[in-house]
């Protein structure tokens, strides 16, 4: 909570596939709870890549999540199962609908500092709802980039592979996997299937 104003905030960590958004989310958990602030994380039920109730980075760190369901008046959840809980987290918001918003900002107006993360770009490198609207409505933004696998160059782009080549662009948005299905790529180097 904001000392003078008394108020809450809501703070994106996004970015391309392994940029760190994860590890930095787990980073500032870590913090608060040195800090004596009690935490709740969320997980979307669609990610089991690190356990069903385990939010989890590359690097092997993780902290249990409650797992919710990632549509319509499901994401409510998120705040009817605070038990008090001032520091709240959601990870892989990119998996949610644009209720996710809204429950942020509630949140935030209740005076919750609201910590999300996910990616902002469909391996189309087209915006990835809910992320443009959280990053125009938080408070604090943080954009993270990854290393191009190709040329070595900051990599701001998802690259979707599908056995070892590019995915089509018809090929659907969601796909749920990590170093076998994505790789981080750069402007230059993402490339897309239109055949």
């Amino acid at each position: 909570m904001h000392a003078i104003t008394r108020s809450g905030w809501v703070e994106v960590i996004t970015g391309c596939m392994f940029s760190g958004k994860t590890e930095e989310l787990l980073r500032r958990l870590r913090r608060a709870e040195i800090a004596g602030q009690e935490v709740a994380v969320f997980t979307p039920s669609l990610d089991e890549r690190y356990g069903k109730t385990t939010i989890g980075s590359h690097s092997g760190h993780s902290w249990e999540a409650h797992v919710i369901e990632s549509e319509g008046e499901d994401v409510w959840t998120i705040a009817d199962d605070l038990n008090g809980e001032q520091v709240v987290a959601i990870d892989e918001a990119n998996f949610f609908d644009d209720t996710l918003v809204d429950v942020c900002e509630h949140l935030a107006d209740d005076g919750r500092r609201v910590i999300v993360s996910g990616t902002d770009q469909t391996f189309r490198a087209e915006p990835f709802v809910p992320l443009p609207r959280l990053t125009a409505l938080a408070e604090y933004v943080d954009k993270l980039q990854a290393i191009c696998i190709v040329c070595g160059e900051p990599a701001t782009r998802n690259q979707r592979l599908v056995d070892g080549e590019p995915a089509h662009v018809d090929d659907p948005t969601i796909v749920v996997g990590a170093e076998e299905s994505y790789e981080a790529r750069c402007r230059n180097c993402h490339t897309l299937r239109s055949d």
